[in-house]
């Protein structure tokens, strides 16, 4: 029990978490003896190593002088609090990363607000020491006023702080010190991070995450709290609604290493896998079926994002993607929810619609592209925030919005938030940068990054974060210009695009295939126009100098699926298929537009 630690790393998002565990990884030996030589070990699904984010929890256990430490990395951005809050609840003590330049970020703030009221020991490491631009000194003071904003209490303020470099693997307490290795980490893990309590008594464990396997299905994760779990106990399930029965896992795994070893008995204070019970869910309690006692129900921040999500109807339905139908579509995103616990999915009047809430665009986009990789096509609305109520008074989410921005840029991304609702809150020097801070609405965010980074040059970098439900701010006007619709099927040419490039920008290049009601560029001008951009040059037998003039096209605008998802209107939607994603009207006959467009007037 006292050789067994349990620590979660947190950070905001590319502060270096996944980096530092792959150095610790190989200064142990663990990578030689399971023969990997993977970079990034931990971001193990495609999604997360193209991004560079980690989007899902992991487990894995490092031995270290006779030791063991059950490492959980944990996601850095809010909109996946739904796997923070879990895996914090099985972790003794936090390992809080912070860039030595960027200093704490909202996100930061994020998880070690939820790591402060689990009333777990921190230990901070200022990491990227080796960038030319690091302030390690003020970095720790913007550290510890975090805690006091956060209401530490004195045992969690007497931090330690190390100082090291997740990339060249080293780290220290004092800047001055020899920088060798990460022993100085593991030993601070050790000393500073308490181990588990030995609670005796009858079993208690509760699952904080889910794994599958096609051979043995449902795998459950979590942590024993209470007494010994062994795999010939009586035992039984809780569910989240207090149903209670009967359950006889088949195996028992614990982490070792990056691989999991079947074992007999788990001891209180470890983190297994258990194989075998079919129903089983995040925030379960899996017990002794003579004493059935219940452990606190993992609680989930409420959705703030909700986007329907319909089968695709567009000409080029099927073309594309495998899974097309309805049915389909639906159990998809039922079996998300399974292990997904901050998503919500909701049937619809209509039997193709589905509506699906999440905790930031960023949550259902990343779910949107594991679909679209999968096979499946779909189209989804514009995004649309939840509103409550209060008091009788409607209240709507506001988000902290931070950016970084060099001085001569800081007035006009003033006015752009400003424009949005949004309100100055804090604004200080850093370094090079000045770091403003806003309470912003979350619909005032839709789009903004685009046109801050186009106010800026793309010098600006934004973070935002949940903050909290407020009284309606009331509208925003939103200048947005209109869009160029295609009027018929078929390859876009050159020549067409051409003479249109001084009616606004093209999302589309010459010989791309679109199809009527297709969204094929932004307008100059705020009303929506069509255009045939599959008109080809008339060719006659006669030559004369300067009818042939060189075609100069510029290059399309192409967006990313978040970028896509921001900039539709309510009469717009998302074309999402495995190898395209288009924007397309709602109404693709122009008749249909018009009588739309008159009802919504009325």
């Amino acid at each position: 029990m006292n050789k067994l630690r349990n620590i979660a790393i947190i950070a905001h998002v590319d502060h270096g978490k996944t980096t530092l565990v792959d150095q610790i990884l190989k200064q142990c030996q663990i990578f030689r003896k399971n023969q990997i030589v993977q970079e990034r070990f931990l971001d193990s699904n495609d999604l997360e190593r193209e991004r560079g984010i980690t989007i899902l929890a992991k487990n894995i256990s490092i031995p270290f002088n006779g030791y063991k430490i059950n490492v959980i990395d944990t996601p850095g951005h809010a909109d996946f609090g739904g796997e923070v809050e879990r895996v914090l609840k099985m972790a003794d003590g936090v390992l809080l990363l912070v860039d030595s330049f960027e200093g704490p970020m909202p996100q930061t703030r994020f998880v070690l607000e939820k790591a402060m009221s689990l009333h777990l020991k921190p230990i901070v490491v200022i990491n990227k020491i080796d960038r030319p631009d690091n302030r390690p000194q003020e970095v720790l003071n913007e550290i510890f006023d975090l805690f006091i904003e956060l209401d530490a209490d004195e045992e969690q303020l007497d931090f330690p702080v190390l100082y090291a470099s997740g990339r060249e693997g080293w780290a220290v307490f004092n800047l001055d010190d020899e920088r060798n290795d990460l022993t100085p980490l593991l030993n601070a893990v050790i000393n500073y991070i308490p181990p588990p309590p030995n609670n005796s008594g009858p079993t208690q464990i509760q699952i904080s995450s889910l794994d599958y396997n096609d051979y043995v299905g449902r795998i459950g994760i979590g942590r024993v709290f209470r007494g010994t779990l062994q795999k010939n106990d009586n035992l039984c399930i809780i569910k989240r609604d207090g149903t209670i029965h009967i359950v006889q896992p088949k195996q028992l795994f614990v982490f070792d290493g990056l691989t999991r070893t079947e074992v007999e008995e788990v001891v209180c204070g470890d983190i297994c896998a258990i194989v075998g019970v079919e129903d089983i869910d995040i925030g379960d309690t899996i017990a002794d079926a003579e004493n059935p006692e219940p452990l606190p129900i993992i609680s989930i921040d409420e959705p703030t994002i909700s986007m329907t999500f319909t089968v695709n109807n567009s000409p080029f339905y099927g073309k594309e993607g495998k899974y097309v139908t309805s049915r389909q579509l639906r159990d998809r995103l039922y079996k998300e929810m399974e292990h997904n616990i901050a998503l919500k999915v909701q049937d619809t009047n209509s039997p193709d619609a589905f509506k699906v809430s999440g905790r930031g665009i960023l949550h259902l986009s990343i779910l949107i592209e594991n679909m679209r990789r999968e096979g499946f096509e779909l189209q989804i609305r514009e995004p649309k925030v939840i509103y409550k109520e209060i008091n009788g008074k409607k209240a709507e989410p506001i988000e902290i919005l931070v950016v970084d921005v060099p001085a001569e840029y800081a007035g006009k991304v003033i006015e752009l938030v400003g424009q949005r609702r949004g309100e100055l809150i804090k604004m200080e020097n850093k370094g090079n940068l000045q770091k403003l801070e806003f309470h912003i609405p979350s619909r005032g965010l839709m789009g903004l990054r685009t046109k801050i980074l186009t106010a800026t040059s793309g010098e600006a970098t934004m973070h935002h974060r949940f903050f909290q439900y407020e009284y309606f701010k009331g509208a925003i006007n939103k200048s947005k210009n209109g869009v160029i619709i295609s009027m018929d099927e078929g390859p876009a040419t050159a020549y067409a695009i051409d003479s249109l490039q001084d009616r606004g920008k093209f999302f589309i290049e010459p010989g791309e295939v679109v199809y009527k009601g297709q969204i094929i560029g932004e307008h100059n001008k705020e009303n929506d126009i069509e255009v045939n951009i599959q008109r080809g040059k008339k060719l006659t037998n006669m030559r004369a100098s300067g009818s042939d003039k060189a075609i100069k096209i510029v290059p399309p605008i192409k967006f990313t699926l978040e970028e896509a998802l921001e900039y539709i209107e309510d009469d717009e939607m998302v074309e999402v298929t495995p190898k395209s994603i288009r924007l397309r009207k709602i109404y693709l006959d122009p008749n249909e537009r018009k009588k739309y467009n008159l009802g919504k007037a009325v």
